[in-house]
């Protein structure tokens, strides 16, 4: 595996532009997210004494595009009793938590609190300012199974025929279940129902959501999507999320096939359903109080294999992109696209019949389309001289290997050098969509129902390179440069 070379680390290593990191300290899964009065809300788990996992709170940050983030003050710390643990937020727009006055509406969070004696348990705090103080609730556990791994609730509002509860999604996590529960305040939680075991079961289950979306658009047709993070068992390797199409009712979701079980390094974990087929796309979940066409994701950017020995300082940890979901048919069934949400771009190169050997240099936030002839195999170099990332679109095969063993990763983590595939839709068109940032590739392909995301660490001075390509030709559509509009 190639060293860093000789790019100095602090240009190698430098803080993303248009993907969210903390000033300093440790970040993992995002938690809260919600949106309200115009602003977007990410909390996120955070230790605000050190680069390492320990002493986790939620830190807190808000933006009114999605695209530049303002850190701001430590949102629910840690104390001697309790680490705050993943969760979610809503706001109680009919106070039925009671715990507005004056007029004011609450933002409630629901989480995890991991106490001392290994017991983790479901709590509740609450904000009365727009999510800058919170105040716990003394009635703290609201919901306590006894249990060492029943953690990261969603929560959200549901309507039916019988009118409207909440419903809490959380996990066992090594049982491989999703639980589900209704209350009518937030504060006293009923068991409804069960989800699992299903699907991948190599490591413990994390993180689910649970969120409806038209399908191809028609309100008349909506399904159910369930994500279900694990780590590990991921289709990568380490930490993944899959995703689960169904009904539900108010009480039971159920799926629409049945998912064979799946062991960590099963072939057949390719044949499941994948929020993201990369290493770094982890505990993704979506943003409360928006519209329901607008339903919208972000991830955790890393790996539970590598995550402590990522290079970065003073922070370690960064956000996905923001991605923007729809359920749309393919293959005979339901399928996730996600659309990533960028920050306005210039066009730097238009259309352009890339020659083998031939170079183009890259902006340091840059989006790239690619197509290639039907049928073609093309294989790619983004790089800096020194460390590099190969690409193979494979037109024949329908297929796209990403190789980052000489990204720029200057850790003794064998597992970091890794070969990603990914296998397209039938009849999917080769055109890809490439997002560079410091520190990471986002790809998305077959007009978003395949992404992948990777950590790589490459230089200032980037460029695409077509090293090989048979039986036909490849064109940028477009190099656009999103370097300023992220910079807002």
């Amino acid at each position: 595996m190639t060293a860093a070379g000789t790019v100095p680390s602090a240009r190698l290593h430098a803080r993303p532009r248009a993907h969210f990191t903390p000033a300093r300290n440790w970040m993992n899964d995002p938690n809260g997210l919600v949106y309200h009065r115009g602003t977007y809300h990410l909390f996120f788990q955070h230790n605000p004494n050190g680069l390492g996992h320990g002493d986790i709170s939620w830190g807190h940050a808000t933006s009114a595009d999605l695209v530049s983030w303002e850190e701001q003050p430590l949102a629910i710390p840690y104390d001697e009793n309790e680490q705050i643990f993943s969760g979610s937020a809503v706001v109680d727009h009919t106070n039925s938590s009671g715990f507005a006055d004056d007029g004011s509406v609450a933002m409630v969070a629901i989480y995890t609190s991991a106490t001392r004696d290994g017991t983790q348990a479901q709590a509740l705090a609450y904000s009365l300012d727009e999510g800058q103080t919170w105040q716990k609730y003394a009635g703290n556990p609201v919901l306590d199974r006894g249990s060492a791994d029943f953690r990261d609730p969603k929560v959200f509002r549901y309507s039916g025929e019988d009118g409207e509860h909440w419903v809490m999604v959380a996990v066992e996590a090594a049982e491989h279940r999703v639980l589900l529960y209704r209350s009518d305040d937030l504060k006293r939680w009923t068991y409804m129902s069960s989800y699992g075991p299903a699907g991948a079961m190599g490591g413990v289950w994390e993180c689910p959501d649970l969120f409806p979306l038209p399908v191809d658009g028609d309100a008349s047709s909506r399904k159910w999507v369930m994500l279900v993070s694990l780590n590990p068992g991921g289709v990568a390797g380490g930490s993944g999320t899959q995703y689960v199409v169904g009904d539900f009712d108010g009480h039971t979701f159920t799926a629409d096939r049945d998912w064979p079980l799946r062991g960590a390094d099963d072939p057949g974990l390719a044949d499941l359903d994948w929020l993201d087929w990369g290493r770094d796309c982890y505990a993704g979940v979506t943003f409360s109080g928006l519209p329901e066409a607008d339903r919208t994701l972000i991830a955790w950017m890393s790996n539970w294999d590598y995550a402590h020995h990522m290079p970065t300082r003073p922070w370690r940890g960064a956000m996905t992109l923001a991605r923007k979901l729809s359920l749309v048919s393919a293959e005979g069934r339901p399928q996730l696209r996600s659309s990533p949400v960028l920050p306005p771009a210039v066009a730097v190169e238009d259309h352009v019949d890339l020659a083998r050997g031939a170079a183009v240099a890259l902006p340091a936030l840059a989006r790239l389309d690619v197509e290639i002839s039907e049928g073609a195999v093309a294989d790619l170099e983004f790089g800096d001289g020194d460390n590099s990332v190969s690409v193979r679109i494979d037109g024949a095969a329908g297929s796209i290997h990403l190789d980052r063993r000489d990204a720029g990763f200057d850790g003794d983590v064998s597992s970091f050098a890794s070969v990603e595939r990914l296998t397209l839709p039938d009849g999917a068109a080769a055109r890809v969509t490439f997002v560079l940032d410091h520190g990471s590739i986002e790809v998305f392909a077959a007009d978003g129902l395949r992404t992948l995301t990777e950590v790589v660490f490459l230089g200032e001075e980037r460029h695409i390179t077509l090293k090989h390509v048979e039986g036909g030709n490849v064109t940028l559509l477009q190099v656009s440069d999103l370097t300023d509009g992220a910079a807002g």
